[in-house]
């Protein structure tokens, strides 16, 4: 397993995991203990119970914390707000970008960091944002993100450095409206944080199964908004390039084991994407008559 930063095991440490604040909420003491802009942590859910509290924990150092939920059934609200969360929850399900703008249009701080409930703030990553923000070179941060995948910390695959812009200046960014695999846009200039987001992306393989089905799904709605057809043709090119890209191009193949497993699932996706589209068309042209 990859080292987590300041663990020379190897072994996820407790604070890249979040450590769990006090009952009630992140540490009061952390709120405004250094001058500076007001930051906002915005977070989506839906039965997220065994992610927020360490989510939230993790980004103690903020001064508010969103929380925008759609109908989870089971402890994540109540968890969210006995850690000091303003939660809002929704009927609907527009999409991951719609639905964290909608977390963005809440927030009240001159800053807002987007995390989301599987992801950890370590206090590294923490001291350099406080750094950052008493002293802005930028209207917008880039961070690395380092992601699990059954258990093992992935180098390869396309999976690292994974940068991805998280903290930025109120009103001076957005979302894209993506149903999946949605993006911050800035409007000025962007640095890069050196300290990685941790990100517990797969803890097992059914956690793997579920995402290549909800993601595959989103993934054909998109295509089908775009006008985009599928087909099994297309389904099995564009499933064995998501393999070969991941596993060879992108040497996934030096992460032993799970890089296969994750060539293999990023394959699942892609294919199930077209293959998914191909059977929307169907279910709208006819039956042909019985013979």
């Amino acid at each position: 397993m990859t080292a987590e930063p300041g663990d020379p095991t190897g072994q996820p440490t407790a604070a890249g995991r979040g450590a769990p604040a006090p009952a009630g909420g992140p540490d009061p003491a952390s709120r405004g203990a250094a001058p500076g802009p007001r930051l906002s942590v915005i977070v989506i859910t839906r039965n997220e119970a065994a992610n927020i509290a360490e989510c939230l924990a993790s980004a103690a150092f903020a001064d508010e914390w969103i929380v925008v939920d759609s109908g989870s059934a089971d402890d994540t609200v109540a968890l969210a707000q006995a850690h000091g969360a303003r939660v809002v929850q929704t009927a609907d399900w527009p999409g991951f970008g719609p639905q964290k703008q909608r977390a963005l249009e809440l927030a009240t701080g001159d800053w807002v960091l987007s995390i989301d409930a599987d992801e950890r703030v370590t206090p590294e990553l923490a001291a350099e944002i406080r750094a950052a923000l008493a002293d802005p070179a930028a209207d917008a941060y880039e961070m690395p993100r380092l992601s699990s995948y059954c258990g093992r910390f992935m180098r390869h695959g396309g999976w690292w450095p994974d940068r991805v812009l998280r903290l930025f200046r109120r009103g001076r960014a957005r979302f894209s409206d993506h149903a999946v695999h949605e993006r911050v846009i800035a409007d000025g200039a962007v640095r890069r944080l050196r300290q990685p987001l941790i990100h517990y992306s797969y803890r097992d393989l059914e956690s793997v199964l579920d995402k290549v089905n909800r993601y595959s799904t989103a993934g054909a709605q998109t295509l089908a908004a775009r006008g985009r057809r599928g087909g099994l043709g297309a389904a099995i090119g564009h499933g064995l390039w998501a393999f070969l890209r991941t596993y060879l191009l992108r040497r996934g193949f030096l992460d032993g084991r799970h890089g296969f497993m994750l060539a293999v699932s990023n394959a699942e996706v892609t294919y199930y994407r077209y293959v998914k589209r191909m059977l929307m068309d169907e279910a709208r042209e006819p039956a042909p008559p019985p013979r």
